[in-house]
């Protein structure tokens, strides 16, 4: 019953969280659009008035009069429209997710034992817990300093911007060699989500809310306030889509697997913010084709890298442990015994190391259900998951941590099949 619960609460908040994403992420795009797209007004009136932008849009039937001041109007209204809500329950129910679905089996989804670094390899799950907090909370320490302290008047943002692409090529190589394949992803996306979160609530509302405080009171607003949240918008803007598509990420081991992931990862956040740079640039008539074809490059040329290798040559020595295995477990000397076809070779070995997890009724105590709802009871439905089941035992990446001790030999002989 805990896991069917467990079930229901992932469903419940992966769909909340995907709901305020989706608010957040549009309203942000939208703002932006409006931003870039402002003329100047036409009406001596309203230039009066301190109108510094308007724009005329059609939309639903209707027409929309948007207008920027540049200073408070004459009367700022009680009812003003914030962002942030959407911000933050984006947050929180990424964060309660991530600890549902990771921080509940450390040892199971966070845990690297194929790590080259002795001390992450090692990691107890409580342990990993602990670093992937750390790891978290270090990101957005690192990424709020470098804004202080690189642009602190707001006049240094090109420098900023570098340090910021360097600081995420660190984060994806160091996530990579820590943590497993499809958390380090999912933590270097969630580094960057927290950094946008972090922007709103640390900057971006309490310099707005210091800003309207000021203008009701009659007084001249820190014009600091103001650009410091245009700054941290716009990196806002820019971690949008690579966050994207990181939090999708774990669908696809091709990439999180491959022994250059961090290489993957980096390919696609960089794809992600030359993409958006032209859609920013779009929105204030400007068109730059050469930025999506960068971006096109920079996913083709991660698809290269994690293509997948010729399986290499090897023995038949492996294959006929399986059947001596199975020959044994009946009985029978294996000199005696007719070998085993390759599917049941691996069919043996998916009843021995997978389908504690991957069965209709999975055996392990943290699934309600197959997960992925990849189910290896037979021979047939072993035989329908070939391609997917050899990429992911040759990357090591399952079984995970390898809880099941899957042998090199069992390794070996999966990879052979079909060959």
């Amino acid at each position: 019953m805990s896991s069917y619960l467990i079930d229901v609460s992932n469903f419940l908040l992966r769909w909340l969280h995907v709901i305020a994403a989706i608010a957040w992420i549009g309203e942000s795009i939208y703002f932006v659009m409006l931003d870039n797209g402002l003329k100047k007004p036409k009406a001596e009136e309203d230039r009066q008035k301190g109108v510094f932008g308007e724009m005329w849009a059609v939309h639903g039937g209707g027409f929309y009069h948007n207008q920027k001041y540049a200073t408070a109007p004459d009367k700022l209204p009680d009812d003003l429209h914030w962002s942030f809500w959407k911000a933050y329950t984006t947050w929180l129910s990424g964060f309660a997710l991530f600890i549902i679905l990771y921080m509940a089996n450390p040892s199971f989804y966070l845990v690297n034992p194929n790590s080259p670094w002795e001390w992450a390899a090692n990691l107890s799950g409580w342990q990993a817990n602990v670093v992937a907090l750390l790891f978290l909370l270090g990101g957005w320490v690192v990424y709020n300093e470098m804004c202080k302290r690189l642009s602190p008047n707001m006049e240094r943002d090109g420098l900023l911007s570098v340090g910021v692409a360097v600081m995420m090529v660190l984060v994806a190589y160091l996530s990579v060699h820590i943590f497993s394949g499809r958390a380090a992803f999912l933590l270097t996306g969630a580094v960057m989500a927290t950094a946008m979160s972090a922007n709103v609530f640390f900057w971006i509302i309490p310099g707005q809310r210091r800003m309207v405080k000021a203008m009701k009171a009659g007084e001249t607003p820190n014009p600091l306030d103001g650009k410091r949240g245009k700054q941290r918008s716009v990196h806002n803007t820019y971690f949008t889509l690579p966050v994207v598509l990181l939090m999708i990420s774990n669908h696809y081991s091709f990439a999180y697997t491959n022994d250059w992931a961090w290489v993957i990862m980096t390919l696609l956040i960089f794809a992600g913010a030359v993409i958006r740079q032209y859609f920013v640039l779009m929105h204030s008539g400007q068109h730059k084709p050469a930025y999506p074809v960068a971006g096109v490059v920079l996913i083709l040329a991660a698809f290269a890298v994690g293509s997948p290798a010729l399986a290499p040559a090897t023995s038949s020595a492996p294959a006929q442990a399986g059947g001596d295995t199975a020959s044994q477990e009946s009985g029978t000397l294996a000199s005696d015994a007719v070998p085993a076809s390759p599917l049941a070779q691996v069919h043996a070995i998916m009843q021995t190391r997978c389908v504690q997890c991957h069965a209709a009724q999975p055996a392990h105590a943290g699934f309600s259900a197959p997960p992925a709802g990849v189910v290896l009871e037979t021979e047939a439905q072993v035989e329908q998951q070939q391609a997917s089941i050899q990429q992911v035992v040759a990357s090591g990446y399952m079984p995970l941590g390898n809880l099941t001790q899957m042998t090199d030999d069992e390794r070996a002989t999966i990879a052979t099949w079909g060959n």
